[in-house]
């Protein structure tokens, strides 16, 4: 009774400053969904809503206090509830095979790939000899060889011959799952085609989101060709959302320099954008006494910079990102029109419930992440310093210690999550973004607005000019410090909990009143001895069955010097030391021989073998306790044996070191049945739901 009378009494001091954990137990229960290794059951969903209603209707029952409980709980079942229904609800075929042949598909989307092949992305698929209802609603292919016999744009039924495979699982236990994001995307395959693509079908001239999509291509032309080199490629980027003629070069600078965010349409610039119009509009009205005597220009201000950021959302494409900070933006310039405090944490919470509401998916992204954990951290922060007297500094220095201490607390908010993701820190990216931030909101998203309102009168360079000289500083200021000794720092891959325990202290620190927020400084604290113990794996096969990894005295071995790069890559990243494939290939930790590796890993002997004439040439086991191939074997061998029928039914596999033994995981072990997972769970569960 003690412990309730002080839990009661704790809770009742948090009244009016609760709202905020609301998107954190109902994210609770997206990230329990997700984490789930089956697939539940419609029944399931049936009690989890029942027990969603118990919890509900129980806290009339508690003290004021203790009603937060069972409230927090409902939360946590609703999201599992929504994250389910929307797994449900996005469900499409997905390809189960290797097809070779005719596609034909209508272009809803193009970009680039990583070794900047262009990519169109197909909906309205048919595929030969396959039936509507197992072809999936959407496939993605990359163009190589001799092409432009077309000029693909969105909406044009297009046909050509080509590879396809289902979207790849992760390359290791515990990684990126490209299923589950592709499975949230209704994108059911994914190829590429040496063949050139053709024309089927023109587009439907009277689309509305065609007529957006030449918009912006035209926008994209027309700031390339008024501004040349990578000035025009970065313009076109902020602008469209158009970063095809951006050099691998100069996106390399900007991440080195952890100023690669300025890329992306996102918080930042719609920020930027709406609180310059904003400006603009409300000063403009305060000129016009008649009209700010009778009407609030505050409001009008907002509801113009809303009209804008929707413009701007469209314009952009309407990507993810851009999406989510549509909302952000949104719900403070709402709050602006009903009178509240725009900068709230209330409000970031809004949009957080938002968005995961539409997007349940988008929690364990690091857009997501990152964005909301700059965003938490700057509103607190300047929350706590609005009661600290700031009168005694310069009014000078003012500004330019908002814009440090801005640049700060973001980095060190967003951090964890960047180095988690990406396996990157940027070390003077502080410096960078000190010096290139304020030119970015100053200078280039005003002069960007200034070239399209002077665009009708055939003004626009005056704009465009301006843009220029800022994009310029920009550039140069990444050039320099990616090329500072030391510019960027590698770390490995955490353990799964850590980002957990990391964001659970980080929010308690923020959401907490008074001086129990403290104790949110033990589980980062956790998070971070967790992260520094967490142990990479001994071994590790790709589902190919041709790329073997073991980490030797000098860092991880690769058993080929090309071939699956992006499996060795990846690997190589998440160990925090990533190098050439082909320098790894060098490194001591097992003996090759032509297409036969042998490797001693503790007390386990493993061979690894490719192609046909190889394996023949393996009699049994040769005394390993782990056989790898890339062809079928035959049952019968005395060892443990990964061929490449095993490993395409539970994907790539890790070995860790116990007790000089070797205990294998792989991906189906971590990820379970899931939807996106496994062809079972699918034939098993959304019958049901149909």
């Amino acid at each position: 009774m003690r412990l309730l009378t002080w839990l009661d009494r704790g809770l009742l001091g948090q009244q009016g400053h609760l709202f905020g954990w609301v998107p954190v137990f109902f994210g609770a229960g997206i990230a329990l969904y997700f984490g789930l290794r089956v697939e539940p059951a419609v029944a399931v969903y049936g009690g989890v809503a029942l027990a969603t209603l118990v919890c509900v209707l129980v806290r009339r029952w508690l003290p004021d206090g203790l009603r937060v409980l069972p409230m927090a709980a409902a939360l946590v079942l609703a999201g599992l509830v929504v994250a389910g229904v929307r797994a449900h609800a996005v469900a499409e075929p997905v390809l189960d095979f290797r097809y070779y042949g005719p596609i034909e598909g209508r272009v809803v989307e193009i970009d680039r790939s990583a070794s900047d092949a262009r990519r169109l992305m197909l909906d309205s698929v048919v595929l030969r000899n396959m039936s509507p209802a197992r072809t999936p609603a959407r496939v993605r292919v990359s163009l190589h060889g001799r092409q432009g016999f077309l000029d693909p744009a969105p909406g044009q039924t297009v046909i050509l011959t080509g590879h396809l495979s289902p979207p790849a699982g992760p390359v290791e236990p515990g990684g990126f799952d490209f299923r589950r994001m592709a499975w949230f995307e209704k994108l059911g395959a994914v190829g590429y085609t040496r063949t050139p693509v053709l024309l089927a079908r023109a587009a439907d001239a009277e689309s509305a989101g065609l007529a957006i999509y030449r918009l912006r291509v035209a926008i994209s032309a027309w700031v390339q060709e008024a501004l040349p080199d990578e000035r025009g490629a970065f313009a076109a980027a902020i602008m469209t959302g158009d970063r095809s003629a951006i050099g691998q070069d100069v996106i390399e600078d900007l991440r080195a320099a952890n100023l690669a965010h300025l890329l992306a349409i996102s918080g930042l610039h719609m920020g930027l954008l709406t609180g310059f119009v904003f400006s603009v509009i409300r000063h403009a009205l305060l000129l016009w006494p008649g009209f700010t005597l009778r009407r609030p220009a505050k409001k009008y201000a907002a509801m113009g910079a809303l009209l804008v950021a929707a413009g701007y959302y469209a314009m952009s494409g309407g990507n993810v990102a851009t999406e989510r900070a549509f909302i952000m933006v949104g719900v403070m310039l709402v709050a602006v029109m009903l009178d509240r405090r725009a900068l709230t944490l209330r409000a970031v919470a809004i949009a957080a419930m938002i968005v995961l509401v539409l997007r349940p998916e988008a929690l364990s992204g690091p857009g997501f992440q990152m964005s909301f954990a700059a965003t938490a951290a700057l509103v607190a922060v300047f929350g706590w310093l609005r009661r600290v007297d700031m009168d005694r500094l310069p009014r000078r220095l003012r500004p330019v210690l908002g814009v440090v201490l801005s640049s700060l607390v973001a980095g060190l908010a967003t951090a964890p999550f960047a180095a988690a993701h990406f396996n990157q820190v940027s070390h003077y990216g502080l410096l960078a973004n000190v010096l290139a931030v304020p030119v970015m909101g100053t200078v280039v998203m005003p002069a960007a607005v200034l070239a399209v309102v002077l665009a009708p009168i055939g003004l626009s360079v005056v704009g465009l000019w301006v843009m220029g000289l800022g994009i310029r500083w920009i550039l140069v200021v990444a050039d320099r410090v990616a090329g500072l000794e030391g510019a960027v720092g590698h770390v490995h891959s955490p353990a799964p909990p850590v980002l957990g325990l990391m964001a659970v202290g980080a929010l308690v620190v923020i959401l907490w009143q008074g001086h129990g927020r403290l104790a949110g400084l033990a589980p980062m604290v956790l998070a971070g001895l967790v992260w520094a113990g967490t142990e990479r794996p001994a071994l590790l096969v790709a589902d190919s069955g041709t790329l073997v990894g073991v980490m030797g005295p000098e860092g991880r071995a690769l058993s080929k010097p090309r071939g699956d790069g992006f499996a060795a890559r990846a690997w190589l990243e998440n160990d925090g030391a990533p190098v050439a494939q082909a320098q790894a290939h060098e490194r001591p930790g097992m003996r090759i021989a032509s297409r036969r590796q042998e490797m001693q890993i503790g007390a386990t002997s493993v061979v690894a073998v490719r192609g046909k004439m190889a394996l023949a040439e393996v009699a049994d086991c040769d005394g390993a306790a782990i056989l790898v191939s890339n062809q079928r074997v035959g049952p019968g061998r005395d060892c443990t044996v990964l061929d490449i029928a095993r490993l395409r039914d539970v994907g790539a596999v890790a070995g860790y070191l116990r007790n000089e033994a070797l205990e294998l995981v792989s991906v189906r072990d971590r990820s379970g049945d899931r939807l996106w997972t496994s062809a079972r769970a699918r034939n098993a569960t959304l019958p049901a739901w149909r």
